[in-house]
């Protein structure tokens, strides 16, 4: 089977490079392992109830893909007032932090613990000039200790399952630059009535959840017969030759076919990639790819027969006491997500693949999870309905201490490929946004139809926070 572009991985970057192609009216094939289409930012639905695999608001500061996905949606694209919030020691703290709130609930002393400790960092750095080795380093120098411990290093080390000590100082450039107590607190000083809303306002949404943009996509693609989509679909073995990629032997349906196309997009994890190579990648290529880690992902999708649970998207858990890290209520990003008397809640775990969390069963999730939500107050066994649970192998790209110069020396590797491109979070190995995947995708298609190279790597690479964003 010959098609001028094979791309690996139907998420949101792979998605984004097929629907950019099929404009342009370039031949291409995708493939995908889920029976459904939209990766990470997919939407399950069981029953009446629908759920994305994590919360997916929509936000960017590139205007091309507001358009790009609101000539898909049209009116399913709403908007939505936001509300998220910390629960700390038995209290709720909006994020991203509001002052008077925070305030609030710390109380007097524990207030000015915070104050003293970001005003000894604020006078340390005029004096001393450090270079962070770590990501603990980086958040307590622009924060203070205090602030620090309050949510921000426990709840990284629950997601990412290390000490913030042995956590690369990159994803605090890249998630909190520019954040501080000083920004913070001249937020609420000087709050503008005229500017433009921010994500603490409001966010957009696809109104059956966020793998409508993505079956959208897949819809126009196969109604206008511009490419073709295999799905239960996955790479077994890729062939090189001369710094090309050659042919991709593909299983689906428990058969394998040989794929031959001139241009590589892949979006499936890199080491994976790396490792169906033939002929093998050098040892120490092969030996890089060992150290790049990935975090996995574990939820339980309990339905309710209760109207609401709370009024926010979602809360986060930092205490380690507490078995999950984040409860999601997907109602709350849109009505039609569950009945109208009805609604359900998305709990969520962060692990290791093969650990006691990931290999645990139904049962064991939901019982390990039922006594906190009674405990909190906010449900009750007997409004369970039923629950699932859905498992994501690849689900962060872990920065540890060390994953930069291994990282390099893989990519450094794949350079020698010229018809290939990286692109998406676990293709390319970076944690960014679903607006970045499909600008990474965007920018892959375009690189072949204008046969002009785009620097991907540029792409969620500008280290300002990633919160930062405006609704129209």
């Amino acid at each position: 089977m010959n098609k001028e572009v094979l791309i690996l991985g139907a998420g949101p970057a792979g998605m984004a490079a097929a629907f950019e192609l099929h404009k342009a009216g370039k031949p291409f094939i995708i493939i995908e392992k889920n029976k459904n289409v939209g990766g990470l930012a997919r939407t399950l639905q069981y029953g009446e109830f629908r759920t994305d695999t994590g919360p997916h608001r929509f936000f960017s500061q590139n205007q091309y893909l507001y358009d790009f996905i609101e000539d898909l949606l049209g009116e399913r694209w709403i908007k939505v007032d936001r509300l998220t919030r910390f629960y700390i020691n038995g209290k709720f703290f909006l994020y991203p932090i509001e002052l008077k709130n925070a305030l609030l609930n710390v109380g007097l002393y524990k207030a000015f613990r915070i104050l003293f400790d970001y005003l000894f960092e604020r006078i340390r750095r005029i004096f001393v000039h450090r270079n962070f080795i770590s990501f603990e380093e980086q958040i307590v120098s622009n924060f203070g200790r205090a602030l620090a411990e309050l949510n921000m290093l426990n709840y990284t080390e629950k997601v990412w399952g290390l000490p913030c000590s042995k956590i690369s100082p990159d994803w605090a450039k890249q998630r909190i630059k520019g954040l501080s107590l000083k920004e913070v607190i001249k937020k609420a000083v000087i709050k503008s009535k005229s500017g433009p809303k921010t994500l603490v306002d409001q966010f957009y949404y696809p109104d059956t959840g966020a793998g409508l943009i993505y079956e959208k996509i897949k819809e126009k693609i196969l109604s206008e017969n511009s490419g073709d989509i295999l799905l239960k679909t996955y790479p077994v073995k890729i062939i090189h030759n001369d710094n090309k990629i050659t042919k991709v032997v593909v299983n689906t349906n428990n058969k394998n076919r040989t794929i031959k196309s001139k241009f590589i997009i892949s979006s499936i994890p890199i080491t994976e990639f790396v490792n169906l190579l033939e002929p093998k990648a050098p040892n120490e290529v092969l030996q890089a790819i060992k150290n790049l880690k990935f975090r996995s992902h574990v939820s339980l999708f309990i339905t309710l027969n209760k109207p609401f649970v709370f009024s926010d998207q979602w809360i986060y858990f930092p205490d380690k006491k507490i078995p999950f890290g984040r409860i999601m209520e997907p109602k709350n990003f849109s009505k039609k997500m569950s009945p109208p008397d009805k609604t359900s809640l998305l709990i969520e775990f962060f692990c290791w693949k093969n650990d006691n969390i990931w290999n645990a069963n139904k049962k064991q999730l939901f019982e390990l999870s039922i006594k906190w939500l009674e405990r909190f107050g906010l449900i009750k066994r007997e409004e369970v309905i039923n629950c699932f649970v859905h498992k994501e192998k690849y689900a962060y790209p872990v920065y540890d201490l060390n994953y930069k110069k291994h990282l390099r020396k893989v990519k450094d590797y794949l350079k020698q490929f010229n018809n290939l491109q990286l692109i998406g979070r676990a293709g390319s190995f970076r944690y960014n946004n679903q607006d970045h995947a499909l600008e990474m995708g965007i920018l892959a298609a375009r690189s072949i139809i204008e046969e002009k190279q785009y620097n991907i790597e540029d792409v969620g690479a500008e280290q300002k926070y990633f919160e930062r964003g405006y609704v129209r």
